[in-house]
């Protein structure tokens, strides 16, 4: 059974930031969360909301993905977010990791933000992706 294209895209985004020297050196180990475990160390990168459509054409199948990531920290300033994000960027647009069952026909960093988190101590940035896949032949 094929995964799906957005699950195989988040396990693909997932091993490449995970293998991306300077992000992992920033973040103090692999610090990327799906679900994020109680006692995180910050700072750490977390999946937000995942949003597919069709992106099909008369002669092949295809979805458009929009993901967004958000960075977590707790040092003073915007100035550990910003690198991070600037990291993100520089691992993830253009990049192409491998897909199970699919293929990446594109992915960009389409838009980021620093900001203050509610709490008054939390930095949090917002990374969103859009990308194209294909299934595999």
């Amino acid at each position: 059974m094929t995964a799906s294209p957005a699950w195989a895209l988040q396990a693909a985004l997932f091993a490449h930031l995970a293998a991306h020297a300077d992000l992992m050196a920033l973040l103090g180990g692999v610090h990327l969360h799906d679900d994020v475990p109680e006692e995180a160390a910050f700072p750490y990168v977390t999946l937000g909301d995942t949003e597919t459509r069709d992106w099909s054409t008369q002669t092949r199948r295809g979805h458009e993905h929009r993901v967004t990531l958000h960075v977590w920290s707790r040092h003073k300033g915007r100035r550990e977010v910003q690198a991070i994000i600037a990291a993100l960027d520089d691992a993830l647009d253009g990049a192409a990791p491998s897909l199970d069952g699919h293929v990446l026909v594109n992915l960009r960093t389409v838009f980021w933000h620093a900001l203050r988190d509610t709490d008054g101590e939390t930095y949090h940035g917002i990374v969103r992706l859009r990308a194209v896949t294909e299934p595999a032949a």
